[in-house]
């Protein structure tokens, strides 16, 4: 059962009791009494969550996480760590650098406790798909009033996203408008940046995002497409821009300004980026987004762009 939660340490009536959705499914459940018996169904069956609490008869707590990851197709289980109240602080600061995904101290939060199951039953899905949604992100709330950006998003899930901006970022909270592939449509999302994500790579500046606040129907709406898009390939863009309309040059980088192209909104100019060496038309790569109520505005929006950052 690939969707298995393995309980090892604690006892899962515990977490059955106060997680309310796997109540409707109590066989999704098993505990097991050692760590070599969870290693031996992992190996077997698999799982998709481990919650590991402190009575392992056979290993400490940090090395049966560590022991856990090591194993072949360790990486895409999540690991929940329960922690005793009496343990010293940074305990969970040593637990998760062990490789848990998190770590709870007793006494637990029932709320908290089903929120972190959730989101971690929901990891492997994410690790293994890993899809490049490619879509627009704009964001405020940002230290300079006003300011407004445009993105790309990568990974994207109802849980959060992993940010590749053109600009770097002065602001913790943002305020995202995230225009889906039709026929999903745009989602309105409070998210927090809650790392930097270098994987995201150049040209970009990366950042990790969770989201804070989903409404419903938009969390329907990132699920259906995450399900549904299985490649980059497969993801249409909500907008096509349109023919380079201009280059410039600035230092060792060119940037190519397409012309405006119409949405709902108005209209939007792709800015893409390549280096000089070695550039030709149309082979630079999409680095940022501006819009504005008419296309001559647009325009100078990236001009502004390229002039400022560039």
């Amino acid at each position: 059962m690939e969707d298995r939660i393995l309980v090892a340490g604690i006892d899962a009536r515990e977490l059955q009791l106060e997680v309310r959705f796997l109540k409707r499914d109590p066989e999704r459940v098993r505990e097991v009494g050692s760590l070599g018996e969870l290693l031996e169904v992992l190996d077997a069956d698999g799982a998709a969550l481990v919650v590991l609490g402190p009575r392992l008869p056979d290993a400490a707590m940090v090395d049966a996480i560590q022991r856990v990851r090591n194993r072949e197709g360790g990486p895409r289980v999540s690991i929940l760590a329960v922690v005793p109240a009496s343990d010293p602080p940074g305990t969970e600061g040593v637990v998760l650098e062990a490789g848990a995904n998190a770590a709870l101290r007793r006494p637990l939060e029932r709320f908290v406790l089903e929120s972190w199951v959730a989101k971690l039953l929901d990891v492997p899905r994410r690790v293994l798909a890993r899809i490049p949604v490619h879509v627009q992100v704009v964001g405020s709330r940002c230290r300079t009033p006003g300011e407004h950006f445009y993105g790309l998003s990568r990974n994207l899930s109802v849980h959060g996203m992993l940010l590749a901006s053109p600009v770097r970022v002065e602001a913790e909270d943002l305020d995202l408008e995230i225009d889906l592939p039709e026929p999903e449509g745009r989602v309105r999302v409070l998210g927090r940046i809650v790392r930097d994500a270098p994987e995201v790579g150049w040209p970009y500046v990366g950042y990790g995002i969770e989201f804070l606040y989903l409404p419903e129907a938009g969390q329907r709406a990132i699920d259906r497409m995450v399900k549904r898009e299985s490649s980059p390939e497969t993801a249409p863009s909500l907008w096509a821009p349109g023919a380079i309309h201009s280059t410039l040059r600035r230092g060792a980088w060119i940037y190519e300004i397409t012309e405006p192209a119409r949405t709902e909104g108005g209209f939007l100019v792709e800015v893409r980026r390549a280096a000089t060496e070695g550039w030709r038309p149309g082979r630079a790569r999409p680095y940022y987004v501006a819009q504005a109520p008419s296309a001559l505005e647009a325009l100078q929006e990236a001009r502004e762009f390229v002039r400022r950052h560039g």
